[in-house]
């Protein structure tokens, strides 16, 4: 295997002198080896074309009619605690979910059922940006009955992280649905730079997997771990999410989006999650 992938370097370095001797053209070189699918890796060396960005990616990418802001909260709970932990999420959350002074939802709310083990995740949307999730931190810091829930909590938790997220615009904007679902949260650490790339070919990719209305909300990362994509998934069950998968690769398009959108990752991970009892996505 390595003694071939030698060779095939060997091969295109050759090429590419032959190129640079006859007309001094290297990209009419690398588009011939951009031929090679088998080379997949070799080729997406050459391909990939990082333009120099005049905006920021947030710019460019998130919606600018909602100004939404999103925070998602990672919550590691120690195993005997995770039943007296759900209660008092139901028993709290939904009051600043439903209090109109509070500019903030609940978008939903899980525990992780396949993935990191006495997991809860929780999506919260503030309603203008910034100023909003101000506001809410600093009414919150007046909240008798949430200082009381913070304080019952930090003795229920080995550890918690939370980021501040934006949505893709191409996606559409979580909203409540009926159950039962599984959702799955599937996280992706890009390489630096490459966020503008992911969002071109996403933008073709949504219309494939909207077929069966699996997608409930795309999102990317402004404050926290950067460069990190989450985009959530809904099914009724783990057998209709596989069938639902293996059914995008019979819809034209789907193999390109993957083939070109695999190297801009770093790292990727999945949870399957089940919603809380008092989840507004059920």
């Amino acid at each position: 295997m390595a003694t071939r992938v030698l060779q095939r370097v060997k091969s295109g370095l050759r090429q590419i002198r032959t190129g640079l001797q006859t007309n001094g053209q290297v990209t009419v070189v690398i588009r011939s080896l951009s031929g090679y699918r088998e080379d997949s890796w070799f080729k997406s060396l050459f391909v990939r074309k990082v333009d120099p960005r005049k905006d920021a990616h947030s710019n460019v990418l998130a919606k600018k009619e909602d100004n939404n802001l999103y925070k998602i909260q990672f919550h590691n709970v120690k195993p005997q605690c995770l039943d007296d932990y759900n209660q008092l999420c139901e028993d709290v959350l939904p009051s600043i979910h439903a209090d109109p002074d509070y500019p903030c939802e609940l978008v939903g709310t899980w525990n992780t059922w396949y993935g990191e083990q006495d997991q809860a995740v929780h999506l919260w949307r503030y309603r203008g940006g910034y100023p909003a999730l101000t506001e809410v931190m600093n009414k919150l810091r007046q909240n008798k009955e949430f200082l009381e829930y913070r304080k019952e909590r930090g003795k229920m938790l080995l550890s918690r992280r939370n980021q501040l997220l934006l949505e893709f615009s191409f996606w559409n904007e979580p909203v409540p649905r009926p159950g039962p679902n599984i959702y799955e949260l599937r996280s992706y650490q890009l390489r630096p730079g490459t966020m503008i790339e992911w969002g071109n070919y996403w933008a073709r990719a949504i219309e494939i997997r909207q077929k069966n209305h699996e997608a409930v909300g795309g999102f990317f990362s402004q404050i926290g771990s950067l460069y990190t994509v989450h985009h959530l998934w809904a099914y009724k069950d783990l057998q209709s999410r596989e069938d639902t998968r293996n059914a995008a690769w019979q819809r034209e398009g789907w193999d390109e989006v993957v083939y070109y959108t695999v190297p801009l990752i770093q790292h990727m991970e999945s949870r399957i999650m089940i919603p809380m009892k008092t989840s507004p996505l059920k």
